[in-house]
């Protein structure tokens, strides 16, 4: 605990975002820096609570009590070493993260919690700037072999952890540029990629070798794999997107949210976009379906690309402006969340079911008509709230219902769970030197639970090859 008193003399300060005029008309990340003056006292909050739940919390189990004393100790080298034992990408976490850890904070069950998301970037990125974050390339080789299949978080944590036990690993990517979701899911206004690219270079320097293009089940064989490599890592995410079945759903106008963002994310990259398949909502009214953080991001890059108007439907109730009584502390409050995204332009309406499309002569989308509904789970529509959208085009943002089980899966043969994800057994899938993480074995999550997992597999990979491991 950095000062006894802390918690009682300051109050709780974040960065600021950027003024919504200016934002909206560019890429670049939202958020302002918090001054180190203004992070250190940030880190005087934390207070001596005995249990920190903040470390359950956070599924990597930062130690976060531990590295704020040494921040406001100005102890930033101490800070980086505590942080960098629990956290592969704290300049991930520290801007994509929704932050469970605060909201088990203990000073958060009668003030507002320590700001350690701001605390965790803050950290890293002082790391940066001091030139302090080298390379790290084993001392010693095994001369065991590793694949890993997919360059999301999952599979660069694996990737690290294994390369620091000696293996040699191969990152096999299907897409040009490594990153996965970080690269093409989440928009640059959230994490520009010259982070990703930034890291994905000192990874390159530890030995890890990348391999992009590479679409394993498509144009290499998995079978190729387990026959070449000592233990096989599928780390794919969970990329089919959950549709909607109803009348008009093949006008054209109407894309699944990834198709959408992955553009953007192309061009803001330079990327020439076939004209023909451009999904662009310049002058548009857009309805993005689903209210969740994937939805969120399709309102702030629609925006940024010039949408007339901008409504994002969600078929569940609104929550409360406050933690519900159902969730009460430690756990993930089911409450109202706005993100920078929900304050440049968006009409956000709750309890609402679409229940089909009108189009065009030329077949594209022009009418959605929708019912307001009741609660879960039955989502009875209300007689005499029918009503209908103008709109142009369509975005689904309603989750992920599991892994692509076409090509890399069925291929395999491994065996599925009841919800359709890759089932293992401590990592471990039911073909022999395979094993599997992230979202791909227990579905849509955040990215910190991916690194989680890749951290997981890891150690099991280890254990398998070697009969014993000393990772984390």
């Amino acid at each position: 605990m950095g000062k006894p008193t802390g918690f009682l003399e300051y109050r709780r300060e974040v960065p600021e975002r950027r003024p919504v005029e200016e934002r909206i008309r560019d890429w670049n990340d939202v958020y302002t820096v918090l001054p180190e003056a203004k992070v250190q006292i940030q880190a005087a909050r934390c207070m001596d609570c005995g249990i920190p739940f903040c470390h359950t919390g956070c599924p990597i189990n930062n130690i976060i009590p531990h590295w704020n004393d040494l921040v406001y100790r100005n102890r930033w080298r101490d800070a980086l070493r505590v942080l960098l034992a629990t956290n592969n990408f704290p300049e991930i976490t520290g801007r994509v993260c929704p932050a469970p850890c605060e909201t088990a904070c203990v000073l958060g069950i009668n003030d507002d919690p320590v700001s350690i998301k701001a605390i965790e970037k803050s950290i890293i990125e002082y790391a940066f700037d001091h030139d302090w974050v080298k390379p790290e390339p084993p001392q010693k080789r095994t001369g065991k072999t590793v694949a890993i299949v997919g360059s999301g978080p999952s599979g660069l944590a694996a990737a690290q952890q294994l390369n620091r036990a000696g293996h040699h690993v191969t990152v096999y990517e299907k897409n040009d540029r490594i990153g996965g979701l970080l690269r093409y899911g989440i928009p640059d206004f959230k994490l520009e990629k010259h982070i990703i690219d930034r890291r994905v270079e000192l990874l390159q320097a530890e030995g890890i070798v990348f391999a992009t293009r590479a679409y394993v089940g498509t144009n290499i064989a998995p079978s190729e794999l387990v026959r070449s490599y000592n233990a096989v890592i599928l780390c794919g995410g969970a990329e089919s997107p959950r549709n909607l079945l109803v009348p008009g759903r093949d006008l054209k106008g109407i894309h699944f949210a990834m198709e959408f963002l992955a553009q953007q994310n192309r061009r803001v990259a330079g990327d020439r976009i076939d004209p023909k398949k451009e999904i662009l909502a310049t002058g548009k009214r857009v309805v993005v379906i689903g209210g969740g953080d994937t939805g969120a991001d399709c309102v702030g890059t629609s925006i940024r690309q010039g949408a007339v108007t901008v409504h994002q439907l969600e078929i569940m109730p609104k929550p409360p402006l406050e933690r519900s009584p159902l969730t009460p502390w430690p756990q993930w409050p089911y409450m109202l969340r706005t993100e920078s995204s929900h304050e440049e332009g968006c009409v956000r309406e709750w309890s609402v079911a679409t229940t089909r499309f009108e189009g065009d002569s030329q077949g594209n989308v022009k009418k959605l008509h929708a019912v307001r509904v009741g609660p879960p789970p039955a989502f009875e529509p209300l007689p005499g709230t029918e009503f209908t959208l103008e709109v142009d085009l369509v975005l689904l943002a309603m989750g992920f219902t599991g892994p692509v089980q076409s090509g890399l899966l069925e291929s395999l043969g491994v065996q599925l769970d009841e919800r359709g994800n890759v089932a293992t057994k401590k990592y471990k899938t039911s073909v022999d030197k395979v094993f599997a993480a992230g979202d791909m074995r227990r579905g849509q999550s955040l990215v910190v639970w991916a690194i989680a997992e890749g951290r997981a597999v890891a150690r099991a990979v280890d254990e398998y090859l070697m009969g014993s491991t000393q990772l984390p």
